[in-house]
């Protein structure tokens, strides 16, 4: 009885239901699979609780770790490093026993109690160029750019030629052009053109807005661009595109602000590496901008940009040429083109493109599924009352 009482309070602390017993004692083998099961599901719970403190634990060791410092190694004296660090101050420091192999210039990282360099940065760069670099290239093809077929053919001898077919300068005997410069109204193909020389070639195409080499500190500017030439030559050939070119390379003043002392100093580094002592080898630069009046002149002298190529406002025929490219995969009914690009006298690519587009909304607005042309007329004289006059003299504006 002492036995069964002792299994009976047992039973209960761990709260396992006991089972009816019976005089012949047939339910003893169930009772003894419950309670192996009950201990079983405690020993796993209290494992994976075990566990989960373990993991809190080291998530804890993490915030209490003092974070490392950044800086740069500008020398290596007697098994201590000169190191810089951000802002400028420079320290000698001890180094850790696992740091061999480290020369100046290199990117580490060091305790910010005592400075001591504990290991070495994979990257050395401050600025990020990769993000300049556009792997998959556009897929703009020569025949999808209308009405500039001069233009065209004078791109393809300066960035594409020299690129494809370098023998063939070898054997003339002459040096091929670092560079051009497409100037011209706006909306008329000059970034059009620069996409689709960059499909026709094999090469590495590097796509910069003027203003992101404007950097907020002295300095920052001319290092960004000295790396994406760098970039340029490590993966030549390649071609460094420069869009808004005006927005650094802008006439130098002798009086302003620090920001524009910056913005020189950030220009005179673009023009070094055009110009420098350092060769571009299969390097092209194709600089755009719209306001070529206010360009130094030191940008398009003669061995930088080369070639200053105008893209105009398209004639009668480009016009016909840019509109049959825009509605080739628009449904149309039957329409009088002739018509239809003599009414958008004096309009621009980028007019073209938005009076079909234009079009297109009035015929979903009436619920159409064909594009007349009413439609492109009344697009027309929408697309008019919202451009400049035009009495402009864009030829005098852009030279």
């Amino acid at each position: 009885m002492a036995i069964k009482s002792f299994t009976t309070k047992l039973i209960n602390n761990l709260g396992v239901k006991t089972l009816p017993m019976t005089n012949n004692n047939t339910k003893v083998d169930d009772v003894s699979f419950s309670y192996a099961t009950n201990v079983n599901g405690l020993e796993e719970e209290n494992r994976f609780l075990r566990e989960s403190v373990d993991g809190l634990e080291k998530e804890l060791e993490k915030f209490r770790k003092v974070p490392l410092i950044a800086c740069e190694i500008r020398d290596i004296l007697d098994g201590k490093a000169l190191i810089r660090l951000p802002n400028g101050n420079e320290f000698l420091v001890e180094m850790a026993a696992n740091c061999e192999g480290f020369l100046p210039g290199d990117s580490v990282l060091a305790e910010q109690k005592n400075l001591t360099v504990v290991r070495k940065v994979t990257s050395s760069k401050k600025f990020d160029v990769e993000k300049f670099v556009i792997l998959e290239k556009p897929d703009m093809k020569w025949g999808e750019v209308g009405g500039l077929a001069e233009q065209v053919q004078e791109i393809k001898e300066v960035i594409e030629l020299p690129l494809k077919k370098p023998e063939l300068f070898k054997q003339i005997g002459i040096t091929p052009p670092k560079g051009i410069l497409l100037f011209g109204p706006p909306g008329t193909g000059k970034t059009l053109l620069a996409k689709a020389v960059a499909a026709s070639t094999n090469s590495t195409f590097i796509q910069v807005v003027g203003s992101e080499l404007v950097q907020k500190f002295i300095g920052e500017g001319a290092k960004l661009v000295k790396e994406i030439f760098q970039l340029a030559r490590e993966k030549a050939p390649s071609i460094i595109f420069i869009d808004e070119l005006d927005a650094i390379a802008a006439t130098r003043i002798d009086i302003g602000t620090s920001g524009e002392r910056e913005v020189q100093r950030t220009f005179m580094q673009l023009l070094a590496e055009i110009d420098g002592f350092k060769p571009l080898d299969n390097v092209k630069i194709i600089g755009c901008t719209n306001r070529r009046d206010i360009l130094d002149t030191a940008i398009i002298r003669p061995g930088r940009l080369d070639r200053r190529i105008y893209v105009p406002i398209p004639d009668s025929e480009a016009r016909r040429e840019i509109f049959k490219i825009h509605i080739k995969g628009v449904n149309t009914a039957k329409i009088n083109t002739p018509d239809i690009v003599g009414s958008m006298e004096g309009f621009s690519g980028a007019e073209i493109k938005a009076v079909v587009t234009e079009a297109g909304y009035f015929a979903i607005r009436d619920n159409r599924t064909k594009v007349e042309e009413a439609d492109f007329l009344q697009a027309i004289e929408k697309i008019r009352s919202g451009s400049p006059a035009d009495d402009t003299d864009y030829v005098q504006m852009f030279g």
